[in-house]
């Protein structure tokens, strides 16, 4: 629903609507998306939704047909004149509805087009950007990156968005009679940040060999199903909204677990474990692992087939978790019983980089804290921006310092259920130089200087800048070290080893960003930062308490890059923690 009502609101801003219409549908996109009410069952009942704030008689009316049609109204007529294409343009980096308004009516981009992206870099390329108002050269170029990144990304998908969908597809499947499990397996149960497509393993007793029929079926009905690639007798693919594809396969419970981690993969994984089989007189494939003098499929030479488990045990080796599955030296530490214990999300015991209503968060300080507390964290520390960030209502000096009175009155009211650490999310300035005076700083807990403004510099400016950063003695945590935004933005140029070398002799922590937009460093970064000494503290950047719980999506990268819990700083306690950073002079 708020996706919905958002696109309509760009819609009607390409389309020269009213501003207070556009912010209407821009409001109701902000409740719908933060609001605890299930819209999709109040949408039965015109008072509840009448009650939640934000929502008026219009606006409460597009959710009730949102809710009974999936679509509204005016987006598809909108998206008919425009075409799906623009809803594409606005993916790209630094474009809004202003920019696409302007490309249409200058004729960059025709009516009805599914390939907007494709219409602007042919005009990019022909210069018929040039003399546009605010089309600059240095624009145009930003522009041209832009697509050439989104290009390089397409067909792939967040985690938590695919997430999500096989959440959706698992509660729909769970409700025919006869299904009793649903497994996400390949890059999603292996934990990588971005997905390809989705795999989905299905098992019951109505996934039986040649009784496959009415289950197939019941897939194959899925309403969120937007065309069909394939059928088969144990086997459905096909997309959901965005393009995302989705193989559902039918498995008998006996083979349940060669299938799983089959799927499962990685490709080179499997590769190696095959290879592994056939050295000790076995064949391993999506239905067994088998005796080879029996032939894989024939009574009796099945060796193990139902749990992973039993066929890693039947080859000699400890079960692995998924994450560590991708082939860089988990084959031979498993056979060795030499495998580390990677951290898990129970271990983590504090999240130390969250945003309130004192700049750009929605919440407050009391209400983090009591989510974090829900979450069954010891401590947290609130983090807000500095000044430099305007656009987030960034603290200066004072508010900051009114800010470390108003996090101590609220760690004093939490009466040692939780403590609240004062800190800052200070920003890192083109030159290096911090945005907040060192005496300020002084008087927090927790710095994190990150960078978040001027990404175009170059390796050498961008390596000087945070190295200079880093050396302010009251810096304690660097955040999201490359600045990347998944399938949105590229890192940003920078030597990573120089500063992560440099942050080890400093005693300054990595962060680990868990936001699923974020997960910066990721895997091979965060094994880089192990293998040069770095301590690593992974946080939520939480702008809302809702997004407390979702520090899971990094705990996985932790997972892929062998994290144990002797190696991330927030699964000690408070004391712990904190006499792990980084001494204050």
């Amino acid at each position: 629903m708020a996706r919905l009502l958002e696109e309509t609101a760009d819609l009607m801003e390409i389309d020269g609507a009213d501003s207070f219409r556009i912010r209407s549908y821009r409001r109701a996109a902000e409740t719908a998306q933060q609001t605890t009410v299930d819209l999709v069952e109040a949408a039965g009942d015109t008072a509840r939704l009448l009650a939640i704030d934000g929502i008026g008689k219009s606006m409460a009316a597009h959710l009730q047909t949102i809710a009974a049609t999936g679509q509204l109204p005016l987006r598809e007529e909108l998206l008919a004149k425009y075409g799906a294409g623009v809803l594409e343009l606005l993916k790209l980096p630094g474009m809004g509805p202003k920019t696409v308004a302007l490309f249409w009516d200058a004729g960059v981009i025709g009516s009805g087009s599914i390939d907007s992206v494709g219409q602007l870099a042919a005009a990019i390329a022909a210069g018929r950007l040039k003399g546009l108002p605010r089309m600059g050269e240095k624009q145009i170029e930003k522009l041209n990156k832009g697509i050439e990144d989104y290009r390089r990304s397409a067909g792939r998908f967040r985690i938590d968005v695919a997430e999500e969908e096989a959440g959706r597809i698992s509660a729909y499947l769970m409700k025919f009679k006869g299904i009793k499990k649903v497994t996400p397996a390949g890059s999603l149960r292996r934990g990588r940040e971005t997905i390809g497509d989705l795999d989905l393993l299905v098992t019951g007793p109505a996934c039986a060999p040649e009784k496959t029929g009415p289950a197939v079926d019941y897939v194959a009905a899925y309403p969120g199903i937007q065309d069909m690639i394939v059928k088969g007798e144990n086997k459905v693919s096909f997309h959901v909204e965005h393009g995302l594809q989705v193989d559902v396969r039918l498995l008998p419970e006996a083979s349940y677990g060669a299938a799983l981690q089959y799927f499962t993969g990685s490709k080179a994984h499997n590769v190696t474990l095959r290879q592994r089989a056939l050295k000790m007189g076995y064949t391993l494939s999506e239905w067994a692992l088998a005796r080879l003098d029996d032939g894989s499929t024939a009574a009796g030479s099945t060796v193990a087939a139902a749990t992973e488990e039993e066929i890693y045990a039947a080859l000699k080796m400890d079960w692995m978790p998924p994450e560590m599955r991708e082939n860089l030296g988990e084959i031979d530490a498993a056979a060795s019983h030499d495998l580390p214990r990677v951290v898990e999300l129970k271990d983590i015991r504090g999240d130390v980089h969250m945003h309130t209503t004192a700049s750009d968060g929605h919440n407050s300080i009391r209400e983090m804290a009591e989510a974090a507390l829900a979450c069954g964290y010891k401590y947290i520390a609130i983090t807000d921006h500095s000044k430099n960030l305007a656009m987030t209502n960034g603290m200066d000096e004072k508010r900051a310092l009114e800010q470390i009175k108003k996090v101590h009155a609220v760690d004093k009211a939490m009466e040692g259920k939780i403590r609240v650490f004062t800190g800052i999310e200070v920003d890192i300035l083109a030159d290096g130089a911090l945005d907040l005076d060192n005496e300020v700083l002084a008087q927090m807990d927790v710095v994190i200087a990150s960078v978040h403004t001027r990404f175009e510099q170059s390796r050498e400016e961008m390596t000087e800048r945070v190295l200079k950063a880093i050396d302010n003695p009251y810096v304690r945590i660097l955040g999201h070290p490359t600045g990347r935004l998944l399938l949105r933005r590229e890192p940003f140029a920078l030597d990573l080893a120089v500063v992560l070398k440099r942050a080890a002799e400093l005693g300054v922590a990595m962060e680990h960003n868990a936001a699923p937009e974020r997960l910066d460093l990721n895997d091979r970064d965060l094994r880089l930062a192990k293998e040069l000494g770095c301590r690593i503290v992974m946080s939520s950047d939480s702008h809302d308490s809702r997004n407390l719980g979702k520090m899971g999506y990094g705990a996985r990268q932790l997972r892929r890059a062998w994290l144990t819990k002797e190696d991330v700083l927030n699964t000690r306690d408070a004391k712990g923690f904190m006499a792990g950073l980084r001494p204050r002079p």
